[in-house]
């Protein structure tokens, strides 16, 4: 067994109990001003902006370390008229074949269906693998433990620090996924996680009505 190098820690910085409060009610306060949408505009975005969102959800926690995410970022019109032709495929056999009622039903208020044109629209897709090994510096492939949790909360961190950038998103998972390895040549190890639409809100865009639960409907305190 390998043994462990540790460090002091240096970054932790404790703030008093009532900064805490006041930060802690912000970011609230702005992560409550985050909406999906579903209609972009096209305005370009620089790249640099993106790289800084991708770098701050690389630093999500992970099953020891290996940080199984992979994104690949789409700008070219005609790869994202590829990935839209292959989900719009996908999607229809969901909505017309394979959903079951129900699911159609709580899919309603939200009046989705299987044209997507945001796939085209937007200036930038992300699309979202998790790699089920990786390759140490030394040279080794080993597994990856916990995939889907660390890619999850890596892509929840990516869509905060979008929001944060001042930028709209939208998760899209059309099922199967696994046109995306083909379109965008990622090996099959990596397998598709979600893909994220990302730019401005279109002039004029709308969003449901919804409600998010609150704080006694999603915990309890013990």
């Amino acid at each position: 067994m390998t043994e462990a190098k540790l460090q002091p820690l240096t970054t932790f910085i404790e703030y008093p109990i009532e900064e805490m409060k006041e930060r802690a009610i912000a970011f609230r306060t702005e992560m409550q001003r985050r909406r999906t949408v579903r209609h972009f505009s096209d305005r370009p975005i620089p790249r640099e902006i993106i790289e800084e969102c991708l770098l701050a959800a690389g630093t999500a926690p992970s099953g020891a370390n290996l940080q199984p995410w992979y994104f690949v970022v789409v700008t070219d019109p005609k790869i994202k008229h590829e990935i839209r032709v292959a989900a719009e495929q996908e999607e229809f056999e969901f909505y017309h074949r394979r959903a079951p009622k129900e699911w159609l039903d709580a899919l309603g208020p939200l009046g989705t269906d299987e044209h997507k044109p945001f796939l085209e629209t937007a200036p930038y897709l992300i699309a979202i693998f998790g790699r089920h090994h990786s390759t140490l510096p030394d040279g080794r492939r080993v597994k990856n433990y916990y995939v889907n949790e660390s890619v999850g909360i890596a892509t929840g961190m990516l869509i905060t620090a979008i929001h944060n950038a001042g930028l709209a998103s939208l998760t899209h998972t059309p099922s199967p996924m696994g046109f995306l390895n083909a379109i965008l040549n990622v090996h099959p190890d990596a397998k598709p996680f979600l893909l994220l639409v990302v730019g401005y809100p279109a002039e004029g865009a709308q969003v449901p009505v919804i409600r998010k639960k609150p704080l006694e409907e999603i915990s309890t305190f013990m």
